[in-house]
């Protein structure tokens, strides 16, 4: 993985994660080169450094963005909004629920997200899911094939501190829709929109949220009923496999990072074993699961793992990993897929160091996970119509 900061694994994820997102090597650098020192002196501290530098550079962006939409260039206008979004998401994913700058720069993500689609990307859409007494937020991108009849779409998924603005930048539901595909990118609970602007916190059973997204997918005229999967990053290589296994309508299931046992996964971290995503890490676990005590939430969260839960998965199903993860152990890739007997297909694809693509959820050369995923679900999807 390209390391800008020696030594910082989160800081460098995250500017692996936009450079691999539609981010361009000179800006980030630029937004980088003033936080060198900063980044020396752990995840946590400086992250109101990286804010200040990454939001400089977001400036600069919507200003030329500005002028651009002035002078009639909406194309080039709509593509620096974008950009513009990538990095101010990542510089927000940086810091404590607690800091002040947060919810306000989440706010601003939005707006610079809005002019995006309705610049450069007019078919993806914002949407409201019905969930019990409220709405998830969503943005849905409708494929072009669409307009020939209903098409397939995918539920992609957050894992622990993504949002739909980074599954937006990941350009994932592009290779999608260039394959015929609609994707419904969902801020379920515990992540993103639902967790910062309603305080909606996260569930072991995302069967019940999932369902929710079903059922509103379900209404609409564009979407084939029989062809609805769901695909998962990070902590949601847990998510989508548990949805799958209980809520029997997916016809397919992508774990994009096999995070098999995630409680495990948190003992490992007590012990400072493996990396962890983000700065101020137990503060933002607590927060997206809506416990305030590290004590009582570690027995919570042995609870969120796959064990007994991927052998009711009937349908085709699809572990995506990299061989050196330093978050989720390979092994549990093998785990995975070890125990899912009654998948009617299931396929495991380990990414090395050499092909790249072999860091977490392949951040490291995203769009080669991307592909071989958008491929995968097409040929799976094309299988179950012949």
């Amino acid at each position: 993985m390209f390391e800008y900061f020696p030594g910082n694994y989160v800081w460098n994820l995250g500017v692996v994660a936009a450079l691999n997102s539609g981010g361009l090597i000179d800006e980030v650098d630029r937004a980088c080169r003033p936080i060198r020192d900063a980044a020396t002196r752990g995840e946590d501290a400086g992250t109101a450094e990286f804010l200040r530098a990454w939001t400089a550079l977001t400036d600069q962006l919507v200003a030329q963005a500005e002028e651009a939409e002035k002078s009639g260039h909406t194309r080039t206008a709509g593509q620096l909004y974008a950009r513009a979004t990538n990095y101010l998401c990542q510089a927000e994913r940086m810091l404590s629920n607690a800091d002040p700058d947060r919810i306000p720069t989440y706010r601003r993500v939005l707006e610079l997200q809005q002019k995006t689609f309705d610049l450069k990307d007019s078919r993806v859409s914002r949407v409201a899911i019905p969930y019990l007494d409220t709405t998830l937020p969503a943005y849905f991108s409708q494929a072009p094939a669409a307009a020939d009849g209903p098409a397939p779409v995918i539920v992609l998924v957050n894992g622990l501190d993504s949002t739909k603005e980074h599954m937006y930048s990941s350009g994932h539901w592009a290779e999608l829709a260039a394959r015929g595909i609609s994707c419904l990118m969902l801020d379920q609970p515990g992540t993103g929109e639902a967790l910062r602007l309603q305080g909606i916190t996260a569930r072991i059973d995302a069967e019940v949220w999932a369902g929710a997204a079903v059922d509103w997918l379900e209404t609409r005229d564009d979407v084939d009923r029989t062809r609805i999967g769901i695909v998962g990053w990070s902590l949601g290589g847990y998510y989508a496999p548990r949805a799958a296994a209980f809520e029997k309508r997916f016809a397919l299931v992508v774990a994009w990072g096999a995070n098999h046992n995630w409680g495990a996964v948190q003992r490992r971290r007590i012990e400072r074993e493996g990396e962890r995503p983000v700065p101020h890490y137990w503060e933002h676990v607590l927060w997206v699961w809506g416990h305030d005590d590290l004590e009582t939430f570690i027995p919570f969260a042995d609870g969120v793992h796959l064990d007994g839960v991927v052998e009711q998965i009937t349908v085709p199903f699809l572990i995506a990993h990299g061989a050196n993860d330093r978050q989720i152990p390979v092994e549990y890739a093998h785990r995975s897929y070890d125990q899912a007997v009654h998948a009617s297909k299931r396929d495991l694809r380990i990414f090395t160091p050499d092909e790249g693509a072999t860091e977490h959820i392949g951040l490291d050369h995203l769009a080669h996970v991307s592909t071989f995923v958008a491929d995968w679900i097409a040929d799976t999807f094309a299988v179950a119509t012949t």
